[in-house]
């Protein structure tokens, strides 16, 4: 698969690991994470952005907990359908686009956000759009959290249930050697969890 190609599966996807499949399974380990996590480290009224939003889980579990400055972003356009649907108050108070990562970070000013947070999200990013990385931290004001897959040798390439490629990286590196400084890091049972800030 080449870049476009998986942009356009994620953009199309349907069934196992869609944007209705987990909005039925609701918050989890790395939403409590998350939620601890930002809770320690920033106010509740600090702007907070999701990359690969999905149908808001996440961002749902950080509005319980009174967060209110929420951002999401998806390239599924399902996606924003089904949070509507399923999380309607933070539907309601969120803004939310229908983008790829890609294209949507590039247009945002520097520090446009607090908070930045991924789950799961950039582990599918192609390595020819690996200078992405370098837009996530020019863009994150206080704090990155990413919650990615960590379990096999950087540079290893696998595919997931239905074809959907999964790169694995060392993400401690990737944002280290983009100026930004790691505080904490944590396992769950699926990821490791990595909190930086920035380094200047």
């Amino acid at each position: 698969m080449d870049s476009n190609d998986v942009r356009r599966e994620w953009a199309d996807r349907s069934g196992e690991y869609s944007p209705t499949y987990y909005a039925h399974l609701g918050s989890d380990e790395a939403s409590e994470l998350l939620v601890s996590t930002l809770a320690e480290r920033v106010s509740r009224d600090a702007s907070v952005l999701e990359l690969g939003c999905s149908s808001g889980r996440h961002l749902a579990a950080l509005r319980e907990a009174g967060f209110s400055d929420l951002t999401g972003v998806d390239v599924n356009a399902d996606a924003i359908d089904v949070l509507v649907e399923t999380y309607s108050e933070l539907a309601a108070t969120g803004t939310f686009h229908v983008a790829a990562i890609e294209d949507f970070l590039p247009d945002l000013p520097d520090d446009a956000f607090d908070v930045v947070f991924t789950v799961e999200t950039l582990q599918h990013i192609h390595p020819d759009e690996a200078w992405v990385f370098e837009e996530i931290a020019r863009v994150t004001g206080e704090q990155l959290v990413v919650v990615e897959n960590e379990d096999r040798e950087p540079g290893t390439t696998m595919e997931v249930r239905g074809g959907i490629p999964l790169y694995f990286r060392d993400w401690r590196s990737e944002f280290t050697s983009r100026g930004l400084v790691e505080v904490d890091s944590a396992a769950t049972k699926r990821d490791t969890v990595h909190v930086f800030e920035p380094g200047r």
